[in-house]
C-alpha cells in the first residue's frame, strides 16, 4: 500500500465573518495564544508522517507563505541582539520553516471544496493524500490525521472523518452518512444525505471537515467540473463522493476521537482561544485566575 505522504490545505477563503480583522490578515493566521491556527494543522500533518504540504490560497495569503519561510535577517538580528533569553525563538522559527516541503498554489476555478483538490492534482500524482481545511481543528492523541491514515491502511479507499450526532439540531447542520457498520466507529458508506433532519437521517454519523482521498477522485472531479452549470458551486460531496459511492468505490466514515474546534466561527474561535490558553503552561495559571475574577 502506498504510504500517505502528501496533504492539501484549502486556504483561499476571505474569512468574511472576521472582518475587518481579516481584511489584511488571513483567517488562517488568527492566533491561538502564540501560534496561528494553520500551524497547528501543519504540525499535526507532519506528526502523521506528511512530508509535502500543498497550500491552496489566494492573492491575500502571502503572510501564510512568509510564516512558513525562514525568518528574515532583520528579525534574526533583533533576536540575536536580545541575547540568550531570545535565542530560543531563533531555533523555533527555523524549525517552523523545516516542518515540511511547502508548495503554494493560487486557487483558480469555481467556489467550493472541489476546486482546491483540482488545483493540486498535478502535485499529488498517483498517491493517496489528506485534504484539510485550515479552520477545522481537532485535538486528540493520536491526532485526526494519524487516525485517518490508520483507517485507510486498514480498510483502503476514501476515509471521511465523522462525529456522532448528539443534538437533534445537528441533523440539520451536517451531511449524514448512511451505510452498514463494520465496527462501532467505522461505517461503510452507501449514501450521504445533506442536512436531512433527524427523522430522515440514515445514521448518527455526521461528516465533518477534511478527508483522506485517493487518486480515484480525480476523474470524478474532472467530470463534475465539465458538467458544472454556470454560477454553481463545486462541492466535493456532490461532484465526487456520491458518484464514487454509486460506482462501488470503498468509502468509509470513521468516528474521530478528540475534541473538534470550528475556528471559522467567531464564537467558536473565542472558545478555542480560551481552551488553548488554559492548556498553555506559560499563561494558564494567571489566565485561569483572571477568568475566576472576571466571573466573580
Amino acid at each position: 500500500m502506498v504510504q500517505v505522504k502528501k496533504a492539501v490545505i484549502a486556504a483561499a477563503g476571505f474569512g468574511t465573518r472576521f472582518l475587518p480583522q481579516t481584511k489584511a490578515m488571513p483567517k488562517e493566521m488568527l492566533p491561538l495564544v502564540d501560534k496561528p491556527i494553520i500551524q497547528y494543522i501543519v504540525e499535526d500533518l507532519v506528526k502523521a508522517g506528511i512530508e509535502d504540504i500543498i497550500i491552496v490560497g489566494s492573492s491575500n495569503k502571502s503572510s501564510i507563505e512568509d510564516h512558513f519561510d525562514v525568518p528574515s535577517e532583520d528579525l534574526l538580528n533583533n533576536l540575536r541582539a536580545g541575547g540568550p533569553k531570545k535565542a530560543y525563538y531563533i531555533k523555533e522559527l527555523e524549525d517552523i520553516a523545516n516542518l515540511a516541503n511547502f508548495v503554494y498554489v493560487r486557487q483558480k476555478g469555481p467556489y467550493g471544496t472541489g476546486t482546491p483538490v483540482m488545483n493540486a492534482r498535478h502535485l499529488i500524482g498517483n498517491e493517496p493524500f489528506i485534504y484539510a481545511f485550515a479552520d477545522d481543528l481537532t485535538v486528540g492523541s493520536p491526532n485526526v490525521f494519524e487516525q485517518l491514515i490508520e483507517h485507510h491502511n486498514t480498510y483502503g479507499g476514501v476515509i471521511l472523518p465523522s462525529i456522532k450526532v448528539e443534538k437533534d439540531v445537528d441533523y440539520d447542520r451536517y451531511g449524514i452518512l448512511g451505510g452498514s457498520l463494520i465496527k462501532n466507529d467505522i461505517l461503510r458508506v452507501d449514501r450521504i444525505v445533506e442536512k436531512p433532519g433527524k427523522d430522515k437521517a440514515p445514521s448518527d454519523f455526521a461528516a465533518v471537515g477534511g478527508y483522506l482521498l485517493t487518486p480515484a477522485v480525480f476523474p470524478y472531479l474532472e467530470e463534475g467540473l465539465k458538467n458544472l452549470s454556470a454560477d454553481t458551486e463545486f462541492y466535493l460531496t456532490d461532484a465526487v463522493l456520491e458518484p464514487m459511492i454509486a460506482d462501488g468505490h470503498y468509502i468509509h466514515g470513521a468516528l474521530i476521537r478528540g475534541k473538534r474546534y470550528d475556528t471559522g466561527d467567531k464564537l467558536e474561535y473565542l472558545k478555542t482561544v480560551v481552551d488553548f490558553a488554559l492548556e498553555d503552561d506559560s499563561v494558564n495559571v494567571d489566565f485561569l485566575e483572571f477568568l475566576k475574577n472576571k466571573l466573580g
